[in-house]
């Protein structure tokens, strides 16, 4: 096509569907993985994010509060959880957690939030309060997001309730918004080899969708760069894609491209920058019905973060305050 420049002339076709605002498919997807032409990536990925969103960039300022590093499950990619008692765990009360959220939002956060490790002697009742307190330690204009879906499964376990009811009563309880974490990558063969403790692919989508029926917005994420395949990634983008276009609340879609130190996975490498930049560009190209995506600084760099407004990213998150 005339308004883009390839250097790899396989990619025309598909610069013929995204010129014409034709979804993509898997074998897309597959083929803009498999070529080598970051550039006409990128540039297709611009064409296709300031068709949804112009010329805007967004940020944000958010507190991020992490309440426990204990944790139930010991994920092989994880270097944050720690066991009860081992050097290095900590869980913070909730006298803690509200004025951590206050000191936050005086400090001119507008974005609460909260993940955690599946502390094993926390019940129902203290997530519950951990909400409230937090909803009212700021004012109404601040966004309390706050649990993964990981944690939302959880919370059902030791409820002994459906997570939909979970999720009632978290709105409830002050919930605005839940982040996208946990998702990884859906493939079953990587979540059997790395996380097989964790929440299985069906159960996260089912419970972001519940999440969208009640009204609470998510985002929505994919961890790259460890034992994925190519295919494998391609395959998470359209589930995600056949999900949204089933509930329509995922707001943004967030690539976190994995740091091996201090894991069991320590010896692989870290991705690069040119795989950072192309997997931003395939998630603009490949989810058309997501509205934004976001390059999360602190995972990517700054350079690499500036460099994603060319390649489809039209929201950099923004200060995070800890």
């Amino acid at each position: 096509m005339s308004q883009f420049t390839l250097t790899d002339a396989r990619l025309a076709p598909i610069a013929e569907k995204v010129a014409a605002g034709t979804r993509l498919s898997r074998e897309d997807g597959i083929a803009l993985y498999e070529s080598n032409d970051l550039l006409g990536i990128g540039q297709m990925a611009d064409f296709a994010r300031q068709r949804i969103n112009g010329d805007r960039v967004y940020f944000m300022v958010n507190r991020h509060i992490n309440p426990t590093n204990i944790c139930r499950n010991r994920c092989k990619f994880c270097a944050f959880a720690r066991n009860k008692g081992e050097e290095g765990a900590y869980e913070m009360t909730l006298d803690t957690i509200a004025e951590a959220s206050a000191e936050g939002a005086a400090d001119g956060a507008y974005e609460i939030h909260i993940v955690s490790g599946l502390h094993p002697d926390w019940d129902y009742d203290f997530y519950l309060d951990m909400l409230r307190r937090t909803r009212a330690a700021v004012p109404d204009k601040v966004i309390v997001q706050a649990f993964t879906a990981v944690e939302i499964e959880h919370m059902a376990i030791i409820s002994d309730k459906t997570t939909r009811e979970v999720l009632a009563d978290l709105k409830d309880a002050g919930l605005d918004a839940l982040p996208g974490g946990g998702a990884e990558i859906f493939a079953d063969r990587t979540r059997i080899a790395a996380w097989d403790k964790k929440t299985k692919s069906d159960v996260w989508l089912r419970i972001h969708g519940e999440a969208h029926e009640l009204g609470i917005a998510t985002n929505c994420t994919m961890l790259y760069g460890h034992i994925e395949t190519r295919e494998e990634r391609v395959d998470h983008l359209i589930r995600l894609r056949e999900q949204q276009d089933k509930t329509g609340g995922f707001l943004a879609f967030i690539p976190l491209s994995f740091h091996p130190a201090n894991t069991e996975l320590e010896d692989l490498p870290s991705t690069t920058g040119f795989d950072d930049l192309k997997t931003l560009a395939i998630a603009r190209l490949m989810l058309d019905n997501i509205p934004h995506i976001k390059a999360f600084w602190i995972m990517v760099g700054l350079k690499v973060a500036q460099l994603s407004i060319a390649f489809g990213v039209d929201d950099i998150d923004g200060t995070v305050v800890e």
